[in-house]
Formats: structure tokens, sequence, C-alpha cells
């Protein structure tokens, strides 16, 4: 007997190891903040530039404008000579212009700025998902939350750091400009200013850090709202949930989910409140004490009134710039929260190990082997694949046969390779696939999956993408459509193989045409799915699983007789429930509970009477009469 939980493989040499999809600690903040600037940099370095510079004049500009200010007031009270008045005035004048000019200029550069942030974010984002091996990452809630977040901050996250950082600095040199001010005139009021500001930051980092967690605890929620209310809007449910009457049931869920989100956020903005609130109060009572120390001081004579002036200014200022400061660090600290996760996902490296010297992949001649096999999709669940072994020799067809939950369709994400096995190995002519390049691997291999995808692009673009180097090379594309059996309905579309077969949006100038925008049947789209499997004929294997499903008996016939024409002579494998759609395998493997329990021709399982014989009887069954299915030249097949 084999063990029922064998150990897990040990590292393999010469790889890489994946790291885990969902970290359980954030990178440190100075590492964040140095990626997103660097994101930045490397979207529009020129734009970046500019509107950092203004940024910075603009915090500078208040503190010109205060004493621009005193001295005008000072020369006005004086009873100075016109020389005296007229420059503090023409440097109001520039100051006031000065902000004008940065605030627009600075409005359109940050526009730019985001718009470049925004591509290149995406880009790199979408870059490593394509990156990704297998398909572990995208079946894990968690890591499903990572790249919802990071969908939504990476494009955002960049360019509020940059802004919380410029707006953090600026608000840094008008503090500094304004504390020197009020230096000058009270070093005790400017203490008090100053350690004011202390309970502002802390609360509002503390407040950062409740709406970053918020957003985080809340992504299973918004996750399961999007999908009710995708379910409520897709063409793909409409027919169920009418037929049903589900939509109620449906939407009271959605709107759930959303309460329950709303509830949450409210509780922060309930506690943002009274925060807020409590700060509101300390800001007032410190400039109400300020202003009345200073009239006191001016009643006496230890301040002008253009000191006055200053003084009104500065308190203002350095508790706007002090909040300002607080609320930058703040958003910087919520900002770099959240792009955490866009790093995590643009960081992660491959989900599978990759050779680091990739081992040559040779055109199949000996054929593909399945050794001692153990494969479980994690630690939690259970055994799909318990020690198969299994060959599939070149030239070949090998048919894989057994109830939903055997095992068919796990075999084959390891023959491509999108999984691991637990333990053992998969070889093609002897080769572990583990020590080949994905990329030249899946090169070798044409399939069509049970759960094809239906693409919202031309006729001509659903074929070529089973091949994009064909794109453009009608000869060819026909001659799959054509095996397929589709040529024809694709060519009495309005605009031939270049129709769009969606509805969801208008393609090039035919917004206005009613042609626009066919949708195919469910064994048209299947067809299509053929084709573009059919386009890869000449690769070295061939993988069927549940050609037919769609397709009604003569188009079933069809197609089976074609495949039986294009699998002579060559490597497919083959999955069906329709036994006899692979009864001319030239191997049939039948599955059971992960385990190949039965392994010959159709003649020979039929023969042996196993469970091969048993389904097989089954299904006949249902074609024939009452009388017949019971009996067969006076034989039971059931």
């Amino acid at each position: 007997m084999k063990p029922l939980r064998p150990p897990s493989p040990p590292q393999r040499r010469g790889h890489r190891t994946p790291t885990q999809s969902a970290r359980a600690a954030s990178a440190p903040p100075l590492i964040l903040a140095r990626s997103a600037c660097a994101l930045v940099a490397a979207a529009a370095p020129f734009r970046l530039v500019g509107y950092a510079a203004l940024t910075l004049t603009a915090a500078a500009l208040p503190v010109a404008t205060a004493w621009f200010t005193k001295l005008a007031v000072d020369a006005l009270t004086g009873a100075a000579g016109l020389p005296r008045v007229i420059w503090p005035a023409a440097g109001l004048a520039v100051a006031g212009i000065a902000v004008v000019f940065c605030a627009e200029l600075s409005h359109y550069l940050r526009a730019q700025l985001s718009r470049e942030i925004t591509i290149t974010a995406q880009d790199r984002l979408y870059r490593a998902v394509d990156g990704f091996v297998g398909l572990r990452r995208l079946e894990d809630p968690a890591f499903l939350d990572r790249l919802r977040l990071a969908q939504q901050s990476g494009g955002t996250s960049p360019g509020q750091v940059l802004d919380a950082v410029l707006t953090a600095a600026g608000s840094l040199l008008t503090v500094t400009g304004f504390l020197g001010s009020l230096l000058v005139i009270s070093p005790p009021m400017t203490l008090l200013v100053a350690a004011a500001a202390l309970p502002v930051t802390a609360a509002e980092l503390w407040l950062s850090r409740l709406r970053a967690q918020t957003a985080w605890d809340l992504g299973p929620l918004e996750r399961r709202e999007f999908f009710y209310s995708t379910l409520l809007s897709r063409m793909e449910a409409a027919k169920e949930i009418r037929l049903f009457n589900t939509g109620t049931f449906l939407r009271g869920r959605m709107v759930a989910d959303r309460r329950a989100v709303n509830e949450a956020r409210s509780a922060v903005d309930r506690k943002e409140l009274r925060v807020q609130t409590a700060l509101g109060v300390l800001a007032a009572l410190v400039s109400g004490g300020g202003l009345l120390w200073a009239v006191a001081a001016a009643r006496d004579g230890r301040l002008s009134i253009g000191d006055v002036t200053v003084f009104v200014s500065a308190v203002t200022g350095v508790q706007s710039s002090l909040a300002s400061l607080a609320t930058g660090l703040a958003r910087v600290h919520q900002a770099l929260m959240l792009f955490d996760h866009y790093t995590a996902v643009v960081g992660a490296g491959p989900d599978l190990p990759v050779a680091a010297a990739p081992r040559r992949l040779p055109a199949l001649r000996h054929g593909i082997e399945f050794k001692d096999v153990w494969f479980r999709y994690s630690d939690d669940h259970p055994w799909v694949l318990r020690g198969i072994d299994l060959f599939l020799p070149c030239s070949t067809s090998l048919a894989l046969v057994g109830l939903n939950g055997a095992g068919k369709s796990t075999l084959i994400k390891l023959i491509c390779r999108f999984y691991d096995p637990t333990r053992g190995a998969v070889l093609w002519d002897g080769v572990d696939l583990r020590d080949c390049d994905p990329g030249k691997l899946r090169d070798r291999i044409g399939a069509v999956f049970q759960d094809y995808m239906n693409y919202d692009m031309t006729a001509a673009e659903n074929i070529a993408l089973g091949d994009i180097r064909t794109l453009g090379d009608h000869a060819r594309l026909a001659a799959a459509a054509t095996r397929a059996g589709i040529d024809d309905r694709l060519t009495a579309l309005p605009h031939g193989y270049d129709t769009l077969l969606s509805r969801i949006f208008f393609a090039g100038t035919d917004h206005n045409a009613p042609e626009t925008g066919v949708v195919l049947s469910g064994g048209q789209w299947q067809r299509l799915a053929l084709a573009r499997a059919f386009l890869r004929d000449r690769r070295d294997l061939m993988i069927l699983d549940e050609p037919s499903s769609g397709l009604d008996a003569e188009a079933e016939a069809e197609i089976h007789s074609s495949l039986r024409r294009h699998r002579q002579g060559r490597t497919s494998l083959l999955i069906s429930h329709r036994l006899s759609a692979v009864r001319d395998a030239d191997t049939i493997a039948v599955l059971h509970q992960g385990r190949v329990t039965e392994l010959g021709t159709h003649k020979t399982l039929t023969a042996a009477g196993g469970e091969y014989a048993r389904l097989f009887a089954l299904q006949a069954s249902g074609y024939s009469d009452r009388d017949d299915a019971t009996t067969t030249g006076g034989r039971r097949l059931t």
C-alpha cells in the first residue's frame, strides 16, 4: 500500500523558491515610499521635477505674503514715504500672481502625471500577473483580495504618495518659515504652537492606519458584493435569474453586503469625527489665546501693528500647515499601506519554482509519463491524485475516463504545468517538466478546455488567440475554422471574420450600425474554441477536454469524426464523459478516487466487466429500448 500522506518533496536544486501569495508583514515604509517615487519618476521624470518645484514654491509664498503685509502695514502706520510702501505692495502683487500661476500649472502637471502613472503602474501589475507560471495564486482568496487592492491602488497610490510627500515637504517649509517668524516675535508662543501639533500628528497617523486596515478587512465583503452585482447585470446569468425569480434574493444579498461595508466605514467616520472635533477645539484654544496675547502686547507697545499681522498669519499658518503636515504624513502612511499590496503583487515572482538554467525540451519522440504522482491543492485539501503511474506513448491517443472529481482535469493541469506534483514527477521524453521553461512547454501543446473562453473580440481574433502569430493570416484561420465546422457561419457574418462577437462595446465606427455585435450560440462558441485548438495542430500534444459537450448529436458526430482524423499518428489526450467518443482511443485509463484502476483498449475493458464496462453499458442503455437496455445477446449490460 502507498502511504496516504506522502512527505512533501525536497527543494530542487537550481530553482528559485516562489514567494508567498499574501505576505504576513508589510514592507518597510521607506522602501515603499522609494518604490512609489521611483515608479512616478519612471513614468514622467520631467513633469515630476516641474511639479515638485511648483509645489515647494507655492509652500514658501504664504510666508513671503505675511512679511510683505507686515512691511506694508508698518510703512502705512509709520507715515513712511511712498517708496517704502510701494515695494511691499509690489511684493504682495507678485506673490499673488505667483500663487495663481503655481496653482494652475501644478494642477495641469498633476493631471498629466496621473495619466502616465496609471499606464506605467497597470503595465507593471499585469505583466507581473501574466508572469505567474501556474494557477495557484488566482485560486487563493487572500491573494485575490490583495490583487483587488493592487488594482485599485496601483494607479493612484504612487501619485498619492508623491502628493503627500510634497505636501508634507511644503508644509514643513511653510511651518519652518512661520515658526522662524514667531521665534522673532515670541519664543514662548513658538513652543506652545509647536507643542499643540504633536497630538494632531499622532491622531492623523492613527486614523490613517485605521482607514487602511478597514480597507483590507472589507475586501471579502466588497468582492462578494461585486459578484452579486455582476450576476445581476450579465447576460450569462440573466435567463436563470428571471426564470427562477432569484433577482430579489441576489439583490438582497448584494445590498446586505453593501450595508455591512457602509456600517464599517461609518464606524470609522464616527471615530474620525470625534478625533477631528477634539483637534479643532485644541487649535481654536491655541489660536484664540495667542491672539489675546498679541493684542495685549500691541497695546503695551511691545509689538507693532505689522508684528500683530505677522503673528496672526504665523499662528494660523503654523496650525494649518502643521495640520496639513500631519494629514500629509497620515496620507503617506495610508497610501503606503495600500501601495504595499501593489508592490507585493508586482514583486511576488513566480508562483512555481523556475529552473535557473532550463533544460531544452526536445520534440516529443518517446512519450509523456506520470511517475508515482501525488497531488493536492494545499495541505488543507484532500488528495486529488494518489500514486498515478501512467504513460502516453508518442503518436498515440490516451483517453481519461472517470466520474466527476476523479482527477482527470488535474492531470491536464499537471501536464500544462499549471501546478507541480506534490510528489512524483511528470516526464516529457524523460525530462522533468519542472526543469523546463514553462513557456517552451506550453508552446508544444494545443488544447480545448471544458471551461473554454468566449472573448469579446472579432471572430478572427477569437481564433488567432490560439496562436497569436497567425493574426492576419486569414488562410490559416479559415482552415482551422473549417476543420471545426464554423467557417460558413463566420463567413456569413455582417463583416465576415472581422465581425465583433460581443454586444458589450462597439468596434471602430460601427457604433450606429445595427449589425455590429453578433452573439454566437453556445455550440458555435465551442466550435470557435475547437478552431483555436486546431490552429495549433503542428504541436506535439493535443489536449481535448470535453470538446463536444455543447454540441448537438449531428455536430458531435461531425466533430469527433474530424478529431479522429486529426488524432491519427498524433499524440493526444482526450477527456469525455461520453464514452462513445473515446472508444477508438489507443489506450483508455479509468480513474477512480485519484487512482488508475483500469487500463486498456475499449475492447479489453468492456470484456473485463469492470467500471468502464459498467459505465459504457449504462450510457448505451440510454440509446436503446428498455428491453434492449437490459439484455444484449442474452447478457445483461447493467
